[in-house]
């Protein structure tokens, strides 16, 4: 089939959340001619909000495509939530385990039958200062090197506004009223790649051509100029560990031990934000 039906679940799902997402928000979409009217493709989306999801499903949903979300396996267990990702058709991401590639297959089959598989290449929230798009993962070239599916881009802002990512203090800011600006571009052209194994530096080129064209679409969005180059957590991970540990040897060297511990202490948090998601990070890269 070329589409996948808006069925009974799918449209639950939108019986629930369209009503509150009307009145709290207004929106500002553009680009849906960019989404194809029928065969099987993939969206590259930025993610900056935990509401996020919400805005672009709600943008993709008035399209008539309704999207698969890669989604992380321990969402769909239990609950209300839970039933609502298996009665949509969301796809499990099992990380770490010997299913991880049971996703990139579901992704492939799916596009196979004309569906439409949403990807977040940044693996998680962006943690990007100036909340640019991270660099991504490669899990969304790999199937669309398999594939040869079109790839769009898709740049969000507006939620992140009123849900800011890794906020601990007034977490939701629902007024004022805040827009939700969902973009989508033209497919981005991977046809250089097409016949190339799978390499490592084929899934990266891929993968830094996809991120590029979602950035390109954010910016028009936020009418700024972005980044040269995307953000790399693992390398800002890195650098403060680093730090840390020269500030603990210089607290050391000089006898003491008080400034030792508190260089090491002011920079623990950032270091050790999430320590599963960053072990996870250093694996293949490959998320969501």
């Amino acid at each position: 089939m070329s589409r996948r039906r808006i069925g009974f679940w799918y449209r639950t799902a939108a019986v629930i959340c369209k009503p509150p997402l009307l009145v709290l928000f207004k929106r500002d979409w553009r680009g849906m001619e960019h989404i194809p009217a029928d065969g099987g493709f993939i969206t590259a989306v930025n993610h900056n909000s935990y509401l996020d999801p919400l805005s672009y499903a709600h943008y993709q949903y008035n399209t008539g495509r309704v999207p698969r979300f890669l989604a992380k396996a321990g969402l769909f267990k239990s609950g209300f939530v839970g039933m609502m990702m298996r009665g949509t058709g969301q796809i499990p991401v099992y990380r770490e385990t010997t299913d991880a590639a049971t996703a990139f297959r579901a992704a492939v089959n799916a596009i196979e039958k004309g569906e439409c598989v949403a990807f977040y290449p940044e693996g998680t929230l962006t943690r990007d200062p100036k909340m640019w798009p991270m660099q991504g993962k490669t899990g969304a070239a790999r199937v669309a090197l398999l594939t040869k599916a079109p790839v769009i881009p898709v740049a969000q802002w507006g939620a992140n506004e009123a849900m800011p990512p890794y906020a601990k203090e007034h977490k939701l800011q629902l007024f004022p009223r805040k827009t939700l600006r969902v973009q989508a571009g033209p497919p981005v052209d991977l046809s250089e790649f097409y016949g190339q194994e799978p390499t490592a530096e084929v899934l990266r080129a891929i993968t830094e051509k996809i991120m590029a064209a979602i950035t390109d679409e954010l910016a028009g969005i936020r009418g700024e100029r972005a980044p040269a180059e995307p953000f790399d957590y693992r390398k800002e991970i890195a650098r403060e560990r680093r730090a840390a540990r020269e500030a603990a040897r210089a607290a050391a060297a000089s006898g003491t031990g008080d400034a030792a511990r508190e260089p090491a202490e002011a920079t623990a948090p950032a270091a050790s934000a999430q320590p599963a998601r960053n072990n996870r990070q250093t694996q293949e890269d490959e998320g969501k």
